[in-house]
């Protein structure tokens, strides 16, 4: 069994929380309740209705262990979409390696492929542009659910003459497909580019261009595939556009939630009325990033004195603020980061307490605290963060961590700012992008 999914188990007991041991029962399981009305349930890889938990025997130990792997693949996935987002690498795979993607907190949702219909669970990325999944033959997928092509009746190759074959990194042509290739972590993934009908809820897509996956080596690739949500040509936005007017929204459920489901919601119907936006900004040389304007933290009362050049958005060096569904624990620059942190320490009770290291995570306490409130600060709009959505606890309770880091410095690229998932979860995040406007408004996920 690889570490990585060691790793996405141990977020359960990250939080001080075991998955039920009882079995569900068809009647009570949201496991087997059906999708509906471009509403799709969305599920933690660890939650009772994965297939992708591994057995008791193979789970993560030591809690202390659980959090320096999650922070690791943090750290690299930031790394990725920095140096990304500065470069302007394009790219039609995860933002970061399969192996970051699925080591990092993964959130799943059921998707039908082919007539008649084959169901995967596909991991979600709002960094990401692509859909591929893993198909029958394929060598070193390391999934037992493959897609069958020779099944479906409107399963199709795209070849080279087909325009999407463009917009795929170096491709080359082989007899019967437009093939590429592509070389990340420590995976390489040999894909063949093709169409067919995808069923999303109560939503069929025909025609739909997705990676079908040939050969794989390495433990990277997500174990039923990725459903991208990016703006690029080749994501779900972009290829429904007629269908979903490049709008969508989720709500994360927390990892104390019995069953870990929230809901993906497809298009604008349905959607919020009452909601508080902010600017979504586009990186031309990353035009899939949802980067916002974030000016300001503020801890308690305190609207914490940064660097406004510390926050700014800037496309040509990739600086600002992103959402991302991929990242566990938020990351931000190193002046943003000292000052939120610094504050709160002066405003945890009891006063003048010690502090310890866990990893990247450098205010630790092994007392109970009362913390302070995180307001996150957007052109528009306030997140104010509930404690479940910054602080960490160790299963035995001795242990708690202000659960938000430094992003990774390496002298170029650490100049991105990233909202990850622990800190959306139990908030509904609406992308809106033909208005150019991202929404959050607090909601009970589950």
């Amino acid at each position: 069994m690889s570490t990585s999914l060691l790793l996405l188990l141990s977020l359960l007991s990250l939080l001080s929380l075991s998955p039920p041991s009882h079995s569900l029962t068809p009647s009570s399981s949201p496991c087997t309740s059906p999708d509906h009305s471009s509403n799709l349930q969305v599920f933690h890889v660890s939650s009772p209705c994965s297939p992708f938990k591994p057995p008791p025997q193979q789970q993560p130990t030591s809690w202390q262990d659980s959090i320096l792997q999650i922070q690791s693949q943090d750290q690299d996935r930031l790394q990725y979409l920095s140096s990304l987002a500065a470069t302007g690498r394009k790219s039609v795979v995860p933002i970061a390696s399969g192996r970051q993607i699925v080591q990092s907190a993964t959130y799943v949702v059921r998707a039908k492929i082919g007539t008649p219909a084959q169901t995967f669970l596909m991991a979600v990325d709002t960094s990401n542009d692509a859909a591929w999944v893993p198909c029958s033959g394929c060598v070193g997928c390391p999934s037992s659910t493959l897609f069958s092509s020779g099944k479906s009746t409107s399963f199709k190759p795209l070849g080279c003459n087909d325009a999407q074959c463009k917009q795929v990194p170096n491709p080359t042509c082989t007899a019967t497909a437009c093939s590429f290739n592509l070389t990340y972590g420590g995976s390489t993934v040999a894909a063949d580019l093709s169409q067919d009908t995808i069923t999303l809820a109560t939503d069929a897509v025909p025609g739909y261009t997705f990676g079908c996956i040939q050969k794989a080596t390495g433990n990277s690739v997500p174990p039923q595939g990725l459903l991208g949500l990016g703006r690029g040509p080749l994501s779900l936005l972009s290829q429904t556009q007629s269908l979903y007017q490049s709008t969508f929204s989720y709500c994360l459920p927390s990892f104390k939630s019995a069953n870990f489901s929230g809901s993906l919601r497809l298009g604008p119907k349905s959607q919020p009325i009452r909601i508080k936006y902010t600017q979504l900004l586009r990186n031309p040389r990353r035009s899939s990033l949802y980067y916002v304007n974030m000016f300001g933290i503020r801890v308690g009362r305190k609207i914490v004195d940064i660097p406004p050049s510390a926050l700014a958005f800037n496309p040509t060096t990739g600086a600002g603020t992103i959402f991302d569904s991929g990242t566990v624990f938020s990351r931000l620059v190193q002046p943003v980061y000292t000052a939120v942190r610094d504050e709160f320490r002066r405003r945890v009770i009891p006063k003048n307490l010690p502090v310890s290291s866990l990893g990247g995570f450098d205010t630790c306490y092994n007392v109970a605290i009362v913390p302070p409130t995180i307001t996150l600060m957007f052109t528009g709009m306030n997140v104010t963060l509930p404690a479940d959505n910054f602080l960490i606890h160790s299963t035995a309770g001795s242990t708690t961590c202000l659960a938000m880091a430094a992003s990774p410095s390496d002298g170029v690229n650490s100049v991105l700012n990233v909202i990850a998932n622990m800190q959306q979860q139990n908030h509904r995040v609406l992308f809106d992008v033909p208005n150019s406007r991202l929404g959050v408004s607090r909601e009970t996920c589950t």
